[in-house]
Order: C-alpha cells, then structure tokens, then sequence
C-alpha cells in the first residue's frame, strides 16, 4: 500500500477522527490512522482538513498521530470464495482476523483479505482468442461450491477483442485469466475484482418483477408475497420475533444466494445464526445451506462505523451474484441499527438534526440502499436476468412505526410485514399482523398464481383475507355484548377464522417440517379450510339450524392434520370429498 499524503489528526471524538494537511485527498477515500493502521473513511472535506469515520476501536489515538491516504475508496473483493464465507461490517474474514488475533476479540490494526490468495480454483473458458467481448460477458466458469457455478464476468468499463485466454486448469484470484485488447490499451483481467461498496454495479436495464420469492411461511407467501426482485420491510418491537422471521426466510427461500448481514445485533442472536447456518440443509437442494451463503456479522459491541459499512458490503455482494445471472436475497437485520450509527456520526460532524436526531438525509441513504434491489437485465451480450430481493427489519422504538426509521423505509418498500408483539404475547408465530400488513406485489404475480398453482389462487387468497377482516369486527361484537348476539352465519365466520389461524397461519420455526410448505401445499390447506366455509355457508342459517353439529362434524376435527399431510394433491381432494359426504348426511338427518 502507497503512502499518497499523510496528515495530523487535530480532534478525536469517538470514531470521528479529524486531521488536517491531507492536501489531494478524496471523499470517501481510505485512509490508516495512527502507528495501529485503524481504517478509516473520509466523510468530509473541507481544503485539506478531513474528517474521518474510523471503523476500528479509537481509544489511544491523540492530536498529532499521522493519518496516511491511500488513494483507495472501501471497496469489497468479489470473486470464488465469497460463498460460505463469514465477514466482519468491512469484508474481513472473522476466521482470518482470529487466527492473526490469537484472540476471539478481534485487535485493532489488522488486516486481512477477503479472498483466499492461495487457494487454486478449477477455471474452465468458454471464450476463444479473439471473440468480441463487452462489460458482463462470461470469460469462463468455476466451481465455487458443488451447487454454485461461479462466472468470471469481464468487469464493468472493459470492451474489446480478447488478446489471450488461459487454458482449462488452477489458478489463484489474482493471477491474470485473460487479456483483452480496448480502444484504450491492453487490459488485463482476474478472477477477482473491486467495486466500491457505495457505487451500485451497472445493469442493462430494470424488469418488471413477476415471480414469487417463496419462503416456505405461509402468511408470507400466501397473503403479502414478496417477488423476487422487490424490498420488503419487516418491524417490529423487541421480542416479536424479527430476527426468527428472517433467518427462516434465509434458510427456507428459493433464491440461489443468500447474504445475510447482522447489522449491530446482539452478539448472542449473531452467534445463533453462526452456528446454525453450516449445520442447516438446504429444502431445495439438500446441499448444506452455507454452499449459498455469505455472512456478514456486525454486533453491537463491534465499533458503530462498521455498521454503516456493513449493509454496503452486504448489497454489492448481492449485487454481483445477481450479475451473474442469480436470484440473490439479502437480510438486513437490522436497519435501525444502522440508521442510529448515521445518527450518531452525523452528531459528530455537528451537522443539522432532522427528526428524532436523525441527519435530514434519513430518508435519501435510506431509498438510495433499497433501490438497488431489483430484478435486472443484466451486462452482456448472453441478455442474462438476475434479481436482488432485501428484506430489511425495522426495530422501532416501543414497536411507534410513526418514527422516523420506519417511516423513511415504508416509503420505498412495496411490501410490509408489521410483527405484533401482542400476537408474541400470545405465541402466535410468525407474529405478523394480517390486520396492518400489506404487498403492494398482488397485480404482479397474479398470472404466476394462475399458471403455476391453481386457477382460484387469488380468490381463494383474497376470501380468506376478507374472513379474517371480518373476524376482528365479529371479536369487537362480542366484547361488547356475546356470543348470543351474533347468527349462525356469524358464528361460521369465527369457527372458520379459528381455524385459519391456529391450522394456517401459525408455524413452528424450530420444527423442520413445519417451518417450510411449499406454495402449492399452502394453497391445498387454505383451500380444503375455505371449502368446509362454502359448504357450511347456505347451511347454517337455516331456521332451526343446530349450531352444535358443526362441533360434531368429523371433517372439522380433522381440519388440524391438514398441515400434516404430504404435499399431495389427491390427499387434500379426499379430504374435500369428505366433507361434501358428512356435510350431506347432515342435511338429510
């Protein structure tokens, strides 16, 4: 590393570093701070005086400690190895940073590189001397787990005619893989390459999103759906399970990435999904989960800067996968986290406060991460599609989604999944709010509904939506004057609902097989449920009808082992035939 210029530090408070005599400095340029090398980032420039948001512990640092430039922006290494990997909020490996420790706390100072330097990977061409090649073509192709086929991409800003391509064999990340001739000279390309963390990768174009990103958790997928490509928005107060929700999500999803980013975390919850992931097989593929997975992990006792990094890293991560042609998922848990450490840094530079504290960007930091999701057109003459899904929790304070974290995301999510502590309380999970709840997603992916899983799926959806609203006006009723007031009808309804909750709606996440259902089973469950309704219906209300013989009906006894069966769609058409037989004895009895 080149020493371009070094500075003085004249102020330190906390990890706000400022120094002067940096002369040719850049915004947003590295810097090494002090004899410990902290890393830092400069935030503000004013001639040659810098302020420095330092990513490392700054205890001990003093007035008159050099600061040294490094003509470098924070960039993340993208190439074979990312996978199954697990990095601090800088894209260090934890593992790495321990062993260089001899500690499980992590020293100030050290540094260490993303990608493994020597490990060789089995590179196989698919491009010939002299083909024609622009930004997003494949070079060639590596293994990089047994279900992940990595592309060599040509980087972003590199067009022309390959000069040299390197045979079928092993290389390491930096060894030169091709040479291509541009209008602007001779460039060389690796197996790895840079970006910066804050600049979005480039893409042909945007795509209209029309598949669902399935999770296995039925409220999710069968009433506020995300696509794959979309931004969704999960808060919360403490203790509703949002940390739960999205490590289901990241475990049960069928996107062929995952990037999980514990951003300012509890150290336990973060040690959680550590152990966790590399035990966990993936449903889709009976792989280990960690052979899709790249972990980020930035607790709260990490310093406060590294948050604000950590959700970049995350997001160019994904970005790159989904270059490749992927679909990506990205977990960020949680954004408040990092919304406080802008708070916090923006406190330091003395700037303007916003509401609650907050700097008045709040809102443009917050639309310009979840813009970069999308589904994509991407780079490349193949016309290859990849989608960028995030979720992102929201933690606000005493569960007041009026704050203005949680106002700033609901502007530019399209979807909601509003947790309820009351239904914790209750230990309803997933505590998701079907009263508050929303997807803005329906109008997309109804054709996919109709064409993959059943003709009535949105209707039978939106029935069972309509029930559950009528439940909490029905509960209203009967708080104020009983059960007697209400019809048969009525009474229906409340049974019916029950029942969607209790045998629908409520997962075990620590049960394997009750966690995860695949779209079309959920849609036979919710079907057989809404199909004993419509039977009953032009029944109940009947004069003289005994509301006591929908208690006695087999059919309705039978409605919990509904969630038991196998995916199999002749099993739930039984159990539909059966119900039309009792519910025709019934009637001639």
């Amino acid at each position: 590393m080149i020493d371009l210029a070094k500075g003085k530090i004249t102020r330190v408070t906390g990890p706000l570093v400022e120094a002067d005599g940096l002369e040719g400095a850049n915004l947003y340029e590295i810097v090494r701070v002090s004899k410990y090398k902290l890393i830092g980032e400069i935030i503000e420039l004013r001639e040659d005086r810098a302020s420095i948001q330092v990513y490392e512990e700054t205890s001990g640092l003093m007035p008159g400690d050099i600061v040294s430039l490094t003509g470098q922006v924070m960039s993340v290494e993208l190439g074979p190895g990312l996978l199954e990997s697990i990095y601090d909020g800088i894209q260090r490996p934890l593992k790495s940073i321990e062993e260089k420790s001899k500690s499980p706390f992590i020293k100030r100072g050290i540094d260490a590189v993303a990608l493994n330097r020597e490990k060789l990977w089995e590179f196989k061409p698919i491009i010939r001397v002299g083909d024609k090649v622009e930004p997003g073509d494949v070079l060639g192709e590596v293994q990089e787990t047994s279900i992940v086929n990595h592309k060599i991409m040509v980087p972003p800003g590199i067009k022309g005619e390959v000069k040299e391509i390197v045979k079928k064999g092993r290389y390491k990340v930096e060894e030169v893989i091709a040479i291509v001739n541009t209008d602007g000279g001779v460039r060389e390309v690796q197996m790895m390459q840079r970006w910066p963390i804050r600049l979005p990768r480039p893409k042909a174009a945007k795509v209209f999103p029309e598949a669902p990103l399935v999770s296995g958790i039925h409220i999710i997928d069968t009433f506020f759906p995300v696509a794959k490509g979309g931004v969704a928005a999960i808060p919360g107060p403490f203790g509703s399970g949002k940390t739960v929700t999205q490590q289901g999500f990241a475990k049960y999803c069928d996107a062929q990435i995952i990037i999980y980013v514990g951003c300012g975390e509890r150290g336990n919850e973060m040690t959680e999904v550590l152990n966790e992931f590399p035990k966990l097989r993936d449903p889709n593929t009976g792989e280990p989960l960690m052979k899709r997975t790249v972990l980020i992990a930035n607790t709260s006792n990490m310093p406060v800067a590294a948050r604000e990094a950590s959700v970049y890293t995350g997001i160019t991560i994904g970005e790159y996968y989904r270059d490749m042609g992927y679909s990506v998922a990205l977990m960020a848990d949680s954004t408040s986290r990092w919304a406080e450490a802008m708070r916090e840094i923006s406190g330091r530079l003395e700037e303007m406060p916003g509401e609650e504290g907050y700097p008045a960007y709040l809102a443009s930091k917050t639309a310009d991460f979840y813009e970069r999701a999308g589904r994509v057109k991407c780079l490349g003459s193949e016309g290859r599609d990849g989608a960028l899904t995030v979720i992102g929790a929201v933690s606000p304070p005493g569960g007041d989604f009026s704050e203005p974290v949680s106002q700033a995301t609901f502007r530019v999510t399209k979807c909601f999944w509003a947790l309820d502590s009351s239904l914790a309380y209750k230990k309803h999970f997933p505590a998701i709010n079907w009263l508050q709840s929303y997807s803005l997603y329906i109008d997309n992916l109804e054709p996919y509904w109709r064409r993959e899983i059943s003709e009535d799926f949105p209707e039978t959806r939106l029935l069972a939506m309509s029930l559950l609203q009528d439940e909490s006006r029905l509960l209203e009723i009967v708080r104020l004057v009983g059960m007697e007031s209400l019809s048969n009808s009525e009474r229906l309804i409340l049974e019916i609902t029950r029942s969607l909750r209790e045998d629908f709606l409520f997962q075990n996440a620590l049960d394997h097989d009750d966690a995860y259902r695949p779209l079309s089973q959920q849609y036979q469950i919710l079907a057989s449920i809404l199909h004993l309704f419509n039977k009953l219906k032009p029944i109940v209300d009947r004069e003289g009808f005994d509301f006591d013989k929908f208690y006695g009906l087999k059919v309705v006894n039978k409605l919990p082992e509904l969630r038991t069966y196998d995916n199999d769609i002749s099993v739930y058409k039984k159990y539909r035939e059966e119900i039309e037989e009792e519910i025709e004895l019934m009637i001639v009895s």
